[in-house]
């Protein structure tokens, strides 16, 4: 058995066959709220209980949402090899499937952290994170996201997995979001490159193989060929 080390880098198109919508359907709305009222540090400045509630909102969604088969394709490739998941998504679904290795780029939904020290990381205490819930410092908690003109703290770690990965799989991003977009270019040249996406994406690599489907036929083709493959 060939035990190889796989980067799946994915992104909102396989949650959105989760039922989970993404900001970039249609008319750039994010469940009919524009973007920079919502998810930028100027929107927590100006309304942080509108900010609060979206994030509620999009909390509840979550919870009432399932992994699909493209979350537990991804982890089924555990079976054989060694394998990395790096995601744009916020959800939890990666690791509801069964994912045991999970790098969230742009946060998680279900945790806040302190506006003081955003070290201080902890699990939001049930489905909703109100004004005046605070962290140990006594300092607001607010959504654990990464917001539209926050750095990206995880894409340093998220470049050296892919660099020393054997194989990079993208599933369900357009890779038009940078920094996450950057990503592909960390991968050695020479090893393979799998995309899973029914439409024409600007990228180009020697040893592509670009898989026109979505996400949740896409990856299970994929899983069970490299699974075989092994």
């Amino acid at each position: 058995m060939v035990r190889e080390r796989i980067v799946v880098l994915t992104g909102a198109g396989v949650s959105a066959e989760s039922g989970l919508r993404t900001f970039r359907d249609g008319d750039g709305l994010w469940e009919e709220h524009r973007v920079e009222d919502v998810a930028t540090p100027q929107a927590w400045a100006r309304d942080p209980a509108l900010v609060l509630r979206f994030y509620d909102q999009r909390r509840a969604q979550v919870l009432a949402a399932a992994p699909n088969p493209a979350h537990r394709a991804i982890a089924r490739l555990e079976q054989a090899h060694e394998v990395h998941v790096v995601t744009q998504n916020i959800d939890d679904l990666h690791e509801r499937a069964g994912s045991s290795r999970v790098m969230h780029l742009h946060g998680e939904i279900l945790l806040a952290r302190s506006t003081a020290d955003p070290r201080l990381v902890t699990p939001v205490n049930g489905p909703t994170l109100k004004l005046g819930d605070r962290c140990a410092l006594g300092s607001q908690l607010r959504p654990h996201i990464v917001w539209f003109g926050e750095a990206v703290p995880l894409i340093e770690a998220a470049a050296d997995l892919v660099a020393r990965a054997d194989r990079l799989v993208i599933v369900g991003t357009s890779l038009q979001v940078y920094p996450a977009a950057g990503l592909v270019h960390h991968l050695p040249q020479g090893r393979p490159m799998h995309l899973i996406d029914p439409s024409d994406v600007p990228l180009r690599a020697p040893y592509l193989e670009h898989i026109k489907q979505k996400a949740s036929i896409g990856m299970p083709m994929l899983a069970s060929r490299l699974l075989d493959e092994a």
